[in-house]
């Protein structure tokens, strides 16, 4: 599949790459690491000045009123700089959350910032939000969620423990989904809900994945929540969710090809440059059979991320969910093997912790378990057959 970008979505790269070169680097991630900082708040400031944490964003709340198609310059480039930053959880789930429910504020559940005064502020990249869906011991798209909402005369409260909240550290709100209690003690939903990150109800645990990502574990007990729509339309909540993860498994997919693409780069520039007995070792024609391989495989997956997108962007397609699953099972499943093959082919130094070719699989290893792991992907596919 051909995808050329157009002249602004090439714009938007250029300026998005030279911002990562003069504000971010693997050394500079490393020093952010080592002073327990979750993300660089510079970076993020540029990124919202460019427009990044807008594009989704409808020009009436301050936003660019664009496609997921728009931010896929930006979230390739992030990936393959490694950044710390929260664009797939803030600027792609829980935005698109927060802008495909039609958000209404209650007295029992008084926000610092209503939604209305919200989406600008996280258009501009002056907010963060945190997308909070998995449960303990729950699959990530699938299996029974306990955290509940209950109504009262004074509004919505959520009691229940969300388990690797991305960037929950960094969130100002958490976009919750939750099932709806019923007086009778029954459940139905589920539903999504905003919640401000000042509640004294909440507790909450921060660490770090296994690519350094900041995360945490929240659980809610009574806990004042603002409805994003109506809870009692279930069919217009479950469409929202599904346009959600529709948009986050795309997201995904860009985000592997960009760790893919950059760890790839890597090892061809390293096969070039490394010389063993008086030649380098890219003439080995084992290491070029591989870096054939390699390739083959980006582009395989260049592809799928591409086809990803363009459902993602139609969500009307009945399709679009089938699609999305085959791209990701596809990017996840080689975006693994490129990764390895790229540390394989550095050898010992391809391991190291200094080095970062190892971390683009750890990248791509955090990505493919979000929202359905490949296992997951053809599971599902299988279903369908």
């Amino acid at each position: 599949m051909n995808f050329e970008l157009n002249d602004e979505q090439n714009q938007l790269y250029d300026s998005v790459q030279r911002v990562l070169n003069q504000h971010f680097s693997f050394e500079k991630r490393r020093e952010l690491i080592r002073a327990g900082l979750w993300h660089s708040p510079t970076l993020m400031n540029h990124l919202g000045e460019l427009g990044v944490t807008g594009l989704l964003i409808s020009t009436e709340h301050g936003g660019l009123g664009g496609r997921l198609e728009d931010l896929w310059p930006a979230i390739k480039a992030s990936a393959a700089a490694l950044s710390l930053e929260p664009l797939w959880s803030s600027a792609v789930m829980a935005t698109s959350a927060v802008t495909l429910g039609t958000a209404r504020a209650t007295p029992a559940a008084p926000l610092s910032e209503p939604p209305s005064e919200l989406l600008p502020r996280l258009a501009d990249g002056s907010r963060l939000l945190a997308w909070a869906h998995d449960e303990p011991g729950v699959g990530t798209t699938s299996g029974h969620r306990t955290t509940r909402a209950h109504r009262s005369t004074q509004g919505w409260t959520l009691t229940g423990t969300k388990s690797t909240v991305l960037h929950g550290p960094l969130a100002h709100f958490f976009v919750v989904s939750a099932h709806i209690e019923t007086p009778s003690g029954q459940s139905r939903g589920p539903a999504l809900f905003l919640v401000d990150h000042k509640e004294p109800s909440i507790s909450s645990r921060h660490f770090r994945l296994v690519d350094d990502t900041a995360a945490s574990e929240l659980t809610f007990n009574a806990t004042p929540a603002l409805a994003l729509g109506d809870p009692a339309d279930a069919l217009g909540q479950e469409e929202t969710l599904l346009q959600v993860s529709l948009r986050g498994m795309a997201a995904l997919c860009v985000d592997m090809l960009g760790a893919m693409e950059a760890a790839y780069d890597m090892t061809i520039s390293y096969l070039n440059l490394r010389k063993q007995f008086g030649r380098v070792i890219g003439q080995n024609q084992a290491l070029r059979h591989r870096a054939a391989e390699m390739r083959v495989q980006l582009e395989l997956c260049r592809s799928a991320a591409v086809a990803a997108v363009v459902a993602a962007d139609r969500p009307e397609d009945p399709h679009s969910l089938r699609e999305i699953r085959q791209s990701k099972l596809i990017v996840g499943r080689y975006a693994r093997q490129v990764c390895e093959s790229a540390i394989q082919c550095h050898g010992g130094i391809g391991m190291t912790e200094e080095f970062a070719v190892g971390h683009y699989l750890r990248r791509v290893h955090v990505a493919d378990h979000l929202l359905g792991d490949s296992k997951e992907q053809a599971f599902r596919l299988a279903q369908w057959a």
